[in-house]
């Protein structure tokens, strides 16, 4: 297993991941198989989506934050962190990813992200290489 740390800046962010993903492909010397990622953490997730345009985060951000308010009296978690907790699992603790070739099988405009939710804080990400017989 791999692990690699991401420093988050801000309470709520979104950081692209892909360097750190290539870095372990490379180490591992997987060429062909699967890479699981799991954060292990309630308040911060992962996830893939668009790389191009950075006010996509932004808009991820915009709807989180009108689905799930920071503050509402109704929360019963004494930490004044709620919303982290139920941001995180929506946007999920792992992900598998698709290695051929050395590479991640991801879209054109696709890149991996870290969620942060309760931040500024260091995380850490778990990465686990598995090397399979590409089948025809």
């Amino acid at each position: 297993m791999h692990t690699f740390t991401v420093q988050t800046q801000q309470h709520t962010q979104f950081i692209n991941i892909d360097a750190e993903v290539r870095r372990i492909i490379r180490e591992a010397n997987l060429d062909n198989g699967l890479l699981q990622l799991h954060v292990p953490h309630t308040t911060a997730g992962i996830t893939i989506n668009e790389n191009a345009d950075p006010d996509v985060p932004h808009d991820i951000e915009y709807a989180l934050d009108k689905a799930v308010p920071w503050r509402d009296a109704a929360y019963r978690h004494n930490e004044e962190n709620s919303a982290a907790h139920v941001k995180a699992s929506m946007m999920g603790s792992g992900l598998t990813l698709i290695i051929r070739n050395g590479m991640p099988q991801l879209g054109t405009w696709q890149s991996v992200f870290f969620c942060e939710f309760d931040g500024p804080r260091n995380r850490q990400v778990w990465a686990l290489p598995l090397e399979t017989k590409e089948q025809d």
